[in-house]
């Protein structure tokens, strides 16, 4: 069951309870109004939903981390590409003089061909766990800003629950409109982001 389902499914069963727990107690008017209050407490618990798909691809934070780690995975793939090309052609120059060359000497360059292969496998394996450490790392700082300041809007609005809604990875199968806060979010988190942009180049 999706996670709406459950939520709402929640709240309708919490609702139903009170009220036949009311209604149980006694049928006066004052225990209707009172199951009344409840069942209307009950639907005041706001649900909305953040467009993660636009969060993405609006959220001036987000966007900026995501080129400077594209930036890097080219840079690391820029060198290993001049590397591994470079490595090619001190094999090529060996093939051709392979035929002229001392047992002793055809030994020591391909013994040497070999370290400059396990060096490059190195550097390839090393810029790949740098780049995964800093995903995971320059994302948790992003996640952590939305967090924040989701914790934080939900509490001045009443909000019960704040979801996550994306078309590529539906958890949810329907989201109403009204119920998406996600142009507020996103236009409160680029003013902020922009606000410390500003404050850093002073």
């Amino acid at each position: 069951m999706n996670k709406i389902a459950k939520l709402t499914l929640g709240l309708i069963a919490t609702a139903s309870v009170v009220a036949c727990n009311q209604q149980s107690e006694t049928k006066t008017p004052a225990a209707t109004t009172t199951t009344t209050n409840a069942v209307a407490e009950a639907k005041e618990e706001k649900i909305v939903y953040v467009n993660s798909d636009s969060l993405s691809e609006q959220y001036q934070y987000f966007k900026d981390i995501r080129t400077k780690l594209e930036n890097k995975v080219k840079k690391a793939q820029n060198d290993l590409q001049a590397k591994g090309q470079a490595y090619q052609r001190e094999v090529a120059e060996y093939q051709q003089k392979a035929a002229t060359m001392s047992a002793t000497d055809r030994q020591a360059t391909e013994e040497r061909l070999v370290r400059r292969q396990q060096e490059i496998q190195r550097l390839d394996q090393n810029a790949s766990q740098s780049i995964a450490q800093d995903e995971t790392t320059e994302f948790t700082k992003v996640y952590t800003t939305v967090t924040d300041y989701l914790k934080k809007h939900a509490e001045e609005k009443g909000y019960k629950f704040v979801l996550t809604y994306s078309k590529t990875n539906p958890a949810v199968l329907y989201a109403d409109p009204a119920s998406d806060i996600t142009k507020t979010v996103i236009d409160a988190l680029n003013s902020e982001y922009k606000a410390t942009q500003t404050t850093e180049k002073k």
